[in-house]
């Protein structure tokens, strides 16, 4: 059985999603994969709710517990990954992690880390990106799914989705259109990886 990690951070929709997705189509039976845990860096991410009440193994490493370490993002990290491989992870799977993780943890899942991220990459990587999109004058603007490399944002391109931007949008307006098909490609894009 291939084993999948979720990280999260906070509500946790494209993790629900993902979730939803295996479930209804059955991924252990058809991708002999399960969602093994879901594991936030904050207690009172609601995204954990949800996991609990569909059956999900879930767990916390607060950052925050870090901060007096020497260097508390590697002291996290290190933890963070010790927890991870408790379940023997083939995949690890970002939905709305907001930590940007360091060079060895990325290494660690080298091949085997993947992140949403709400733009059309290359373009706009890291913050603001719906503000920035409307600043630019884009007449497009979407999602990508992609693996993660010590470059943030920068990794190979697995799927993209493509939204209209609207004359009267606003940058809630369009993270709300370009979240709805974030959930529909993130699912597909990990179950085309167990597929491989």
């Amino acid at each position: 059985m291939k084993n999948i990690v979720i990280l999260i951070s906070g509500g946790g929709s494209n993790m629900a999603a993902i979730v939803r997705t295996a479930q209804a189509q059955d991924w252990a039976k058809h991708l002999g994969a399960q969602i093994s845990a879901v594991i936030s860096n904050k207690a009172d991410a609601q995204g954990l709710v949800f996991a609990k009440a569909h059956g999900m193994a879930t767990a916390v490493v607060d950052h925050k517990a870090f901060a007096k370490q020497p260097n508390p993002r590697e002291a996290f990290d290190a933890a963070l990954m010790a927890e991870i491989d408790t379940h023997q992870p083939d995949l690890v799977v970002l939905a709305g992690f907001m930590r940007i993780l360091t060079p060895g943890f990325v290494a660690h899942y080298a091949g085997r880390l993947i992140n949403i991220h709400p733009s059309l990459l290359p373009a706009f990587p890291g913050l603001n990106t719906h503000a920035r999109a409307l600043e630019m004058g884009c007449k497009f603007a979407g999602a990508t799914v992609h693996r993660v490399t010590a470059e943030l944002d920068h990794g190979d391109i697995l799927a993209q989705a493509v939204v209209p931007v609207l004359s009267d949008d606003t940058a809630d307006t369009l993270a709300a259109r370009v979240l709805t098909q974030e959930h529909l490609i993130y699912p597909k894009a990990v179950a085309a990886l167990l597929a491989d």
